[in-house]
């Protein structure tokens, strides 16, 4: 596949993908980008969404809590907090960790970012439809 980046999703439990994407949408912290073949030089953090791949294959999805991207001309790197793909992102698992969000709004120091995070939770929730 012509004009594509290699595209490679790695959390600390295991690889989720390896592939050629043609662009790869990504929930970045200071607003979500598309990267694709050329793309600037760019590290970023993540926030909780949704991560998409699109390739020769299809479109991977992928429910991502956090992390971060390193783009490049010819790759996407993606190093997940936690990435689960959309299909086991079920509403049991996202109820667990929203309520593991709010928990930590609870305590934390910085209640404004962590209110944030909790309330990114909830959106991620809305955005795979469980």
């Amino acid at each position: 596949m012509a004009n594509t980046v290699q595209f490679d999703l790695v959390s600390p439990e295991r690889r989720l993908a390896s592939v050629a994407a043609s662009e790869v949408q990504i929930p970045g912290a200071e607003g979500d980008l598309t990267a694709m073949e050329g793309h600037a030089p760019t590290i970023t953090t993540l926030r909780p969404g949704v991560l998409k791949a699109i390739s020769a294959s299809g479109t991977q999805a992928y429910a991502v809590t956090g992390g971060f991207a390193e783009i490049t001309a010819g790759s996407v790197s993606v190093l997940a907090e936690l990435a689960i793909p959309v299909a086991e992102a079920t509403s049991a698992v996202l109820d667990g960790l929203i309520a593991e969000a709010r928990a930590r709004a609870e305590t934390a120091s910085d209640k404004a970012s962590a209110e944030k995070y909790a309330a990114d939770m909830v959106a991620l929730k809305a955005a795979v439809g469980a």
